[in-house]
């Protein structure tokens, strides 16, 4: 560690250390690094994996019907094939844009619509604040999954229509944890500056509590990916989420239940890439509260024995 000499004498005073960089606290967390690498490979499979794939996912070859998994049948048959012969690769390729194209706007849409709800209202407080989580509570008195059953049901079932109906079923979620944030910050100091100086109200939410509050919110949103992701699967396996001739993890998950017994790989597979990506974000997630929270990054430093509740902060933790 560099010193500085004091100008009064040969007192050496120890300099500040630097703040540990993103990569290199996700680089301590193992759980955390295979989750994000898990994470990374899922997205960039489902954005440039149909670029090498081609029809695959949808072409037909009867007379290779439910082959197992082999080495010998090249890349494409490598996790061997279903009921019409088409390859388990490239359907599991196609399945992930599926799904990703569904979860991702939907927590997206929910995330920004409730979040600019839940800040307005915490921020102005008052009538504004009460009707805003009537709004909310009506939404959460009814399961979202139920009411994506009702909706679906009533209305052609597609990738639109179940964004849609996952996004605003998702929104309260982040208006109560916005609303929390903005009615807790708008007492702090700097805020009441911000309002003696003149500065607009909404321009103090977006510059001065968003800033604070978007790092809770965004692990909200990690998790919500997962309860997203799974609600979509849940949806396609009943039959009411994404329909033939596309395909997703969930309706792959449904379509091989039959052959359970006969071609495992069919359920087995599409069922594994579910739980990982979901377990994956998770643990991210977890990763993410702490180092977005200020008074808990320097855990994340510590090598991960002494990572526990009781150990001490390091002196140049300290601000």
């Amino acid at each position: 560690m560099t010193r500085e000499k004091a100008s009064t004498g040969d007192t050496a005073v120890p300099a500040r250390t630097a703040r540990p960089s993103w990569w290199r606290m996700l680089a301590r967390d193992r759980a955390a690094a295979v989750g994000a690498v898990v994470l990374t490979v899922v997205a960039l499979v489902a954005l440039f994996g149909r670029l090498f794939i081609g029809d695959r996912a949808q072409r037909q070859d009867l007379a290779a019907s439910l082959r197992p998994p082999s080495l010998g049948d090249g890349v494409y048959g490598l996790l061997g094939t279903d009921v019409l012969g088409r390859s388990m690769v490239a359907r599991l390729i196609e399945a992930s844009a599926t799904t990703l194209s569904v979860a991702v706007p939907a927590v997206l849409s929910s995330l920004v619509i409730g979040s600019a709800l839940g800040l307005w209202a915490g921020y102005h407080r008052g009538r504004r604040e009460s009707v805003t989580l009537r709004i909310a509570d009506v939404i959460l008195s009814f399961p979202s999954l139920l009411i994506a059953v009702v909706v679906l049901y009533v209305f052609s079932p597609s990738a639109l229509n179940l964004v849609l109906i996952l996004a605003v079923t998702r929104i309260p979620v982040y208006l109560r944890t916005a609303r929390a944030e903005a009615a807790e910050l708008r007492s702090r100091l700097f805020v009441d500056a911000a309002r003696t100086f003149g500065t607009a109200g909404r321009m103090i939410i977006y510059r001065h509590i968003l800033p604070i509050a978007l790092p809770t919110l965004l692990t909200v949103a990690t998790l919500d990916f997962c309860f997203v992701m799974l609600t979509e699967s849940s949806l396609s396996f009943l039959g009411i989420g994404i329909q033939p001739p596309d395909v997703s993890w969930g309706l792959m998950v449904a379509q091989g239940r039959q052959y359970l017994q006969t071609a495992w790989w069919i359920t087995v597979l599409p069922g594994l890439a579910i739980v990982l990506t979901t377990v994956s974000a998770t643990v991210l997630a977890a990763w993410a509260r702490l180092a977005t929270d200020p008074a808990q990054r320097w855990r994340l430093t510590l090598p991960k024995k002494r990572r526990t509740a009781s150990a001490p902060v390091p002196p140049e933790m300290i601000p």
